[in-house]
């Protein structure tokens, strides 16, 4: 009976472990075992199915890995996509950055966003920072055309309605109103990721979104890094990341 239990004990589900070892995200993980694409110890599995660490994962063909967790952050320029691949041969986050893990991005920016921008391999983690209860606070440098006054900056710090759904409470300031270009400089903190929001959000108030910037991530900014440029997270950074996610 103890052996038993302590079997079951580390046993998990087969896409949280593929996962973890940074093959994909959780959620391509499910899609992958129910288009009968994974196996363990040579059998197709469902999606419940669990796995011990001494199993045989195949994914496609190809057997699974276990990879040293990696994590990036990264300065995103203007015109790239946030993808690992894309269809029309235009470079991607990945092109940008030196690996030899199969890391990939944390959420997304558009392709005219510039900004910060997390790579892991470590599909937990990705996981936690990306769902809703999360809310990790990301900052956000938004210059529109004409003056944003008191009453817009109101409006969007109580959120506004777009897609049919309230957006959760915000933060902003305008850091400079440019009389000449007719332009303010915005600044924004949300906590939630959903699909174009703050351009969705200024839109809703009669405001064209014309350079966007992500600043911070969490307590994580850009300070050190151009445009283009990336580094490594260190051990202190990767802790407290957790910290914030699991204190939610």
């Amino acid at each position: 009976m103890q052996t038993d239990k302590v079997e079951g004990d580390s046993m998990e589900r087969a896409s949280k472990v593929i996962a973890r070892a940074g093959y994909c995200s959780r959620r391509k993980a499910e899609q992958y075992i129910k288009e009968g694409k994974v196996e363990v110890n040579g059998k197709i599995i469902d999606i419940g199915t669990k796995v011990n660490p001494n199993d045989l994962i195949r994914i496609d063909g190809s057997f699974l890995s276990k990879e040293e967790k990696e994590y990036i952050l990264l300065y995103k320029p203007r015109g790239i996509v946030t993808t690992t691949s894309d269809d029309k041969n235009r470079k991607t986050v990945i092109d940008l950055v030196q690996s030899t893990n199969r890391i990939y991005p944390v959420g997304r920016l558009d392709y005219d966003t510039t900004g910060l921008l997390l790579l892991t391999n470590d599909g937990d983690l990705s996981h936690l920072l990306m769902h809703p209860k999360s809310c990790i606070d990301k900052t956000y440098i938004v210059k529109i055309n004409g003056l944003f006054p008191p009453v817009m900056l109101k409006k969007i710090c109580n959120g506004v309605v777009i897609d049919g759904r309230k957006t959760a409470k915000a933060h902003a300031r305008v850091k400079k109103y440019d009389k000449k270009t007719n332009t303010s400089i915005v600044e924004l903190t949300i906590h939630e990721g959903r699909n174009h929001q703050v351009k969705k959000m200024f839109n809703q108030l009669g405001y064209q979104v014309l350079k966007l910037k992500r600043e911070t991530y969490s307590f994580l900014t850009l300070e050190g890094l151009s445009s283009g440029e990336y580094r490594h997270l260190t051990p202190k950074e990767i802790k407290k990341l957790y910290n914030e996610v699991y204190k939610k």
